[in-house]
This record gives structure tokens, sequence and C-alpha cells, in this order.
């Protein structure tokens, strides 16, 4: 199987939060985000982001330029239409 039909079978056929990675607060992202001193409208990209909720909480923080890459068009759809 091709990678990019794995992770959209993945992204496809389970909720979010059904996935052995989710974490509904990325804490620890989000706080190696503030202590490296990113400024809320320096551009930041989430690399693999899937559907996760990283992005959310760092517009909820005031980010202004964030971008999310993922490998599966699935999860960017789902997460686009959040």
């Amino acid at each position: 199987m091709i990678r990019k039909d794995h992770w959209n079978t993945v992204y496809g056929t389970k909720a979010p939060d059904d996935v052995s990675w989710f974490q509904s607060r990325p804490e620890v992202s989000l706080q190696l985000i503030e202590r490296a001193g990113v400024a809320k409208q320096e551009p930041l990209i989430d690399v693999g982001g899937g559907v996760s909720v990283l992005v959310d909480h760092l517009l909820e923080a005031g980010h202004t330029s964030l971008t999310v890459l993922d490998i599966s068009g699935v999860a960017l759809e789902k997460a686009g239409h959040r």
C-alpha cells in the first residue's frame, strides 16, 4: 500500500480521537513553541499535522500565520472543516 493511501484510509475510517496519538490539548508542543519565542505573526508550519488540534490552539492563542502539511488529503480536508 502506498503511504498516502494508508493515511487516507486511517483518517477516512477513524474519528480524530480514535487514534493512539490523539491529544485534546498538545501541551508539550504548545509549550515548546512558546519557549522558542515565536511571535504571534511569525509563520509556523505543522508538518504531518493530520487532524491534530495543534493549529486550533495556536489560533486561539493569537497566532496568525499557520500552515498544516500532511500527506493525507482526507486529513487536511477534515481539519479544514473545523
